[in-house]
């Protein structure tokens, strides 16, 4: 009878466990925080759902894989600047003018409607949503395989948004910490009559901690980089990775400086292109899944900071321009009653 009982309750222990993901909103210096959860990596994923949905924070055993350079998030809603996981759209980077192209269209951007920030050439940069308040948290949910949160932002209820990008349509960003990395997919649907341009990027900020910058190293899986203007905006045309570098596969950034455009990323068997950052033995791993296409890398080192940007693209800086221009053929859109979908992922290990 004792070891029918014993075995009894040997099947119940599994149930009895703490699972290891939590998913909650809660409030942080009177902030409205999303919080994701792996304890058994002891992993927090924290983003700010009205800071533009923003991921920033990804602690691994309490070292943030993001850098965010705030004491805290009160004090990045205070004065926002691009930190952790910002997203960019509906454009991506510069337009090299006050507008845009698109179907034999000329949309332009009237200032005083919607900030939207300038770079030192005046072109606009980085969309209209990278600190918007606008975003609400539709899903917060766990169980024993991820945690997970889905915001989203109704583009069209917008008025001061919808003057700059008269397309109407819902965007959703879906965070998922699941086995040691987090998936960010974000879902575009097109509610409008027209066929809508996509010209969506992110740029996250990555560190390690254990080396100085110098000691860092990366790899990019590219085959093609292209050419800039002195505005950094692509030129049309673009070269072989090996020309400009031949180190990529594994290349030290002691006293290098980048800010680049790259295009036909490699991609390995499951279709990922991956991107490392590693330190001595920190690493951050980050996949591009298809419909980002394009890589832009910015690590300007010295006073600006140690961190690596890997920016996952659906097209170039200034793509929906150029695709007007014949200068790139590969813009992404979405018809009118379908959507977008694209998804890429962090993994921090040996933290």
């Amino acid at each position: 009878m004792l070891l029918r009982v014993a075995f009894v309750l040997s099947l119940f222990v599994p149930l009895m466990q703490a699972q290891p993901y939590a998913a909650t909103v809660t409030t942080q210096d009177g902030v409205e925080v999303v919080r994701l959860v792996d304890e058994g990596r002891n992993m927090r994923v924290s983003i700010a759902p009205k800071i533009g949905a923003n991921a920033y924070e990804f602690l691994v055993n309490g070292k943030n894989a993001l850098y965010f350079p705030y004491e805290n998030v009160a004090e990045f809603q205070k004065a926002p600047r691009l930190a952790g996981v910002p997203l960019l759209w509906p454009w991506a980077n510069r337009l090299d003018r006050d507008g845009f192209f698109f179907d034999g269209r000329y949309y332009g951007l009237q200032e005083g409607l919607a900030p939207f920030r300038r770079d030192g050439s005046k072109f606009p940069i980085h969309g209209l949503l990278a600190f918007s308040d606008a975003w609400e948290v539709v899903n917060v949910s766990a169980d024993d395989r991820d945690a997970e949160a889905v915001l989203r932002l109704e583009y069209e209820r917008y008025p001061e948004l919808a003057a700059l990008f008269p397309f109407a349509h819902s965007i959703e960003l879906h965070y998922s910490l699941s086995g040691g990395a987090l998936a960010v997919t974000t879902r575009i649907d097109n509610h409008s009559v027209r066929r809508m341009p996509v010209s969506l990027g992110f740029h996250p900020y990555f560190q390690v901690h254990d080396a100085p910058r110098d000691e860092w190293t990366v790899e990019l899986p590219v085959g093609s980089v292209w050419k800039l203007s002195e505005q950094v905006v692509p030129t049309g045309e673009k070269v072989a990775s090996e020309e400009l570098f031949p180190e990529r596969k594994k290349m030290g950034l002691k006293g290098s400086k980048l800010d680049n455009v790259f295009g036909d990323l490699e991609r390995g068997a499951e279709g990922w292109a991956t991107f490392v950052l590693s330190g001595e033995r920190e690493k951050v791993t980050v996949e591009y899944g298809e419909g980002f296409d394009v890589a832009v890398v910015y690590a300007p080192g010295g006073e600006r900071g140690g961190f690596v940007c890997f920016e996952p693209m659906a097209g170039v800086t200034n793509a929906i321009n150029l695709a007007h221009e014949g200068k790139f053929p590969d813009l992404q859109s979405i018809e009118p009653g379908e959507s977008w979908t694209a998804t890429f992922r962090i993994r921090p290990t040996d933290f």
